[in-house]
């Protein structure tokens, strides 16, 4: 954008709107082709008018974009939408949600740090955490979720930061988010949340304590399946170290996918509503079936969560994990009996998608790994799409015929 250009009554005046409409206008900076919908932007590089511009621009003395693995204006408008909608200062956008996890803990930690991390989180973040970020001199436990004292009685002089997913994958176990904020704050710890399965239209952490939220923005930000992604939201004098960090190593987004992004927000809130009701049906519906032995879900009353749900949360999320008869052969049995749902590890789609854990998102940890989680050999995950329930649960009667 040439700093001449004032867009003026073309942009929207957002002072004090409410969610929905910042999910469909917030971050948008129509350009002088006055365009409605959002522009994309395929550049690597940008130009100058003259060296001394270009010089002021890289030193950041004037504002401008620089390079596309740095900033991009897509990319810039999909990261001040989710800032908006999350009710941080600055968000920056990675290539994906590991990424965004990447991103986060190699900003605020070095070598002989302790991050203390929650026993229910996905597999591939407790993979980072082991394989990787402990190579390099980075001290990790882990802590049962829900248990504040653990928390507390965990944290050593020299912890850096408390990862949390809330709710977990897959397993819909939740922390109090402002509870445990306090407990951070008070020995000068950092909390970072993953709020992938809430998203900000059911779930807004860092209104709660939080200093960091992290997205898998590839899940229920898109909402089609469509493009890879992620984003870390925050106080901007937390940013610039992320912002640093892509800037040097590069895992950034990409604009077309930034650009899908954009379009999936602005139905964000009526799809997580739709996605809400038809996972709370479907969970009630298979707490009532023979051959299910334990739905997990925080929307049921038998969740021991339930409350706390209800309090922290506007919905219950989309994802309904059950546990079956039969264990791993039981699990797979009723898996290939279906023939509408999806057969995917992927979650946050239209289409309704079903996997076992155990040997696909969690596979890769070791057994004494996965039963620390809480993932088990009978256990299934449903993330449920937008079809008709009916056909949903015609679908997993099938399912059920085969145990």
């Amino acid at each position: 954008m040439t700093q001449e250009w004032d867009a003026g009554r073309l942009d929207s005046d957002l002072e004090g709107v409410g969610f929905d409409t910042l999910a469909v206008r917030a971050g948008q900076h129509r350009t002088p082709e006055r365009e409605h919908s959002d522009p994309l932007f395929f550049t690597s590089s940008y130009v100058f008018r003259t060296a001394a511009e270009a010089a002021a621009t890289f030193a950041g003395e004037i504002p401008g974009n620089v390079y596309s693995r740095y900033t991009n204006p897509t990319v810039a408008s999909f990261e001040e939408r989710m800032a908006a909608l999350e009710g941080g200062e600055q968000a920056v956008a990675t290539s994906t949600g590991m990424s965004a996890i990447l991103a986060t803990v190699m900003s605020f930690c070095s070598a002989g740090d302790h991050v203390l991390v929650s026993k229910s989180v996905f597999g591939s973040t407790i993979s980072l955490f082991e394989k990787y970020f402990k190579r390099f001199g980075v001290d990790v436990d882990y802590v049962p979720l829900a248990e504040l004292s653990g928390w507390d009685a965990a944290i050593k002089p020299n912890t850096k930061m408390l990862f949390v997913e809330s709710p977990s994958n897959p397993l819909a176990e939740l922390v109090d988010i402002n509870a445990l904020a306090e407990i951070a704050h008070a020995k000068g710890a950092l909390l970072v949340v993953d709020n992938c399965f809430c998203t900000p239209a059911l779930q807004q952490p860092l209104r709660m304590g939080a200093d960091v939220v992290v997205h898998s923005a590839t899940k229920f930000i898109d909402g089609q399946g469509r493009a890879m992604g992620g984003v870390v939201v925050g106080r901007s004098e937390l940013m610039k170290e992320v912002v640093g960090f892509l800037r040097t190593a590069g895992p950034s987004l990409s604009p077309f996918n930034a650009w899908l992004f954009l379009k999936g927000l602005e139905t964000l809130n009526i799809r997580m509503r739709a996605h809400c009701q038809s996972a709370l049906e479907l969970a009630q519906w298979l707490e009532q079936q023979e051959g299910i032995e334990k739905v997990h879900y925080s929307g049921l009353v038998s969740h021991p969560q339930h409350a706390l749900a209800k309090r922290q949360q506007k919905a219950f999320g989309a994802v309904v994990s059950f546990e079956v008869k039969g264990g791993k052969d039981g699990a797979w049995r009723f898996i290939d009996a279906t023939r509408l749902i999806s057969i995917t590890a992927n979650l946050g789609d239209t289409k309704t998608t079903i996997t076992h854990p155990s040997t696909t998102s969690h596979g890769r940890l070791s057994p004494q790994e996965r039963e620390a989680a809480g993932i088990r050999d009978s256990l299934i995950r449903v993330a449920v799409g937008l079809e008709d329930v009916a056909d949903l649960q015609a679908d997993l009667v099938r399912g059920l015929a085969a145990l």
